[in-house]
């Protein structure tokens, strides 16, 4: 039973994840943490981080963590495979049929609808994370705030956004910062 659980949340994250894998991660908090329960939301946010940090997409390496950690290697193979399913099969029959239909008004006007639904899932993703890290699952108020992780926030999104810093050079400066407010603070 546990299988065709991984295999069915795992092929609706892989049919309904459009935009890549940011916009992928309402859907994996969604089906992993609310639906089912496999990860709590602590531990959601780091799957979030171990699957930015590791080659391949995000909800592939989501899929193949939760199916380890659920039901061992096979349950990794059918959650990543029901993953990547539909992908193959969606991905195939759009390249037949944009090859045939590329230059038609209604595709484009198709693709250009779908853009901001993309950034909202992204939005909306993002958002869910910041108030798990700065918040935990307490309530979000100025006494129960991480500042620590507010902190390191701010740095790594200066260091991105007005300094240009290479994004990894940025994780390994977090993971530092993170592990040195632990030494000191624990």
């Amino acid at each position: 039973m546990i299988y065709l659980q991984l295999f069915f949340s795992f092929l609706q994250i892989g049919l309904f994840s459009f935009g890549g894998g940011y916009a992928a991660m309402p859907l994996i908090q969604h089906q992993i943490v609310e639906t089912h329960g496999w990860l709590s939301m602590s531990e959601f946010t780091d799957l979030i981080t171990i699957s930015q940090m590791t080659p391949g997409p995000i909800a592939i390496n989501s899929a193949t963590f939760v199916g380890i950690r659920i039901a061992g290697i096979p349950g990794a193979l059918i959650a990543t495979i029901g993953c990547v399913l539909p992908s193959c099969i969606i991905v195939t029959l759009i390249a037949k049929l944009y090859l045939k239909y590329q230059n038609m008004s209604v595709l484009q006007e198709i693709l250009t609808t779908l853009r901001p639904a993309v950034v909202a899932m992204i939005a909306s993703a993002g958002i869910s994370i910041l108030i798990s890290v700065f918040w935990g699952s307490g309530a979000i108020s100025i006494a129960n705030t991480n500042w620590s992780m507010v902190l390191i926030f701010a740095i790594c999104f200066i260091l991105l956004q007005k300094a240009k810093t290479n994004p990894i050079l940025v994780m390994l400066l977090a993971g530092i910062m993170k592990l040195a407010v632990s030494v000191i603070g624990g």
